[in-house]
C-alpha cells in the first residue's frame, strides 16, 4: 500500500492489506476498500462529508475522482443522511471517471471519462460507455449498455460484452501485483 492515506475528522481509511494504492493516489476520510482492489495513479477518493465504500477485486483506474454528498441536517454519522458513494465487488472503473454520491453494484463497468451523478445506480453487470453522463437519480438496469450525454439505453449487452468486465478485473489484479503490492 502506498499513496496519500489521510484521516479526516478522526476517520481513518480502512484498507485491506492486499489493496494496491498508487503513490499519487489520495484516499481521505471515511473510506473502506476491500481485498484485492486497486486504486491507480492520480485517483482521488475524498470521503470528507460522507462515506465511500469499495468492495473486493474492484479497480479504480487512473485519474478517477470519487466523492459523496453531505447531509444538510447534520453529520451523516449521526443522522444517517446524505449520499455516500457505494461501489461493489468486481467493478471496473475506467480512466478519469467521475463518480459522485452514486451506487455501482457488483460487476458494473464504467467506461473512461464517464460521469455517474448523485443518487444514480448502475445495476449488477450493467455497462456505462466511455464519455457517458448518467444524470442524477437514473438507474442503469442490469445487462444494458448506456451511452451519451445524457446517458440512455443503447442496447442489451452481448455475451462478449459481459465477459469484458471479469477479464479486465483479472487483468488489473495482475497489474497491481506487478506495480508493487
Amino acid at each position: 500500500m502506498s499513496g496519500h492515506i489521510r484521516p479526516f475528522r478522526g476517520l481513518v481509511p480502512k484498507i485491506a492489506p492486499d489493496v494496491f494504492i498508487a503513490e499519487t493516489a489520495a484516499v481521505i476520510g471515511d473510506v473502506e476498500i476491500g481485498a484485492g482492489s486497486s486504486i491507480w495513479y492520480g485517483c482521488v477518493l475524498r470521503a470528507d462529508i460522507n462515506k465511500i465504500r469499495i468492495g473486493r477485486n474492484t479497480n479504480i483506474q487512473d485519474g478517477t475522482v470519487i466523492h459523496c454528498n453531505h447531509d444538510r441536517h447534520g453529520d451523516y454519522r449521526e443522522t444517517g443522511g446524505g449520499e455516500p458513494a457505494l461501489i461493489g465487488d468486481n467493478v471496473v472503473v475506467g480512466h478519469m471517471a467521475l463518480l459522485h454520491a452514486c451506487t455501482l453494484e457488483d460487476n458494473a463497468f464504467i467506461g473512461m471519462r464517464a460521469v455517474v451523478m448523485d443518487r444514480a445506480t448502475v445495476e449488477t453487470g450493467a455497462m456505462v460507455a466511455a464519455g457517458a453522463v448518467v444524470t442524477p437519480g437514473k438507474r442503469v438496469p442490469a445487462g444494458e449498455l448506456w451511452a451519451g450525454m445524457p446517458a440512455r439505453r443503447v442496447r442489451i449487452l452481448s455475451e462478449e460484452d459481459r465477459a469484458l468486465g471479469p477479464y479486465i478485473a483479472d487483468h488489473y489484479k495482475m497489474l497491481a501485483a506487478e506495480h508493487g503490492r
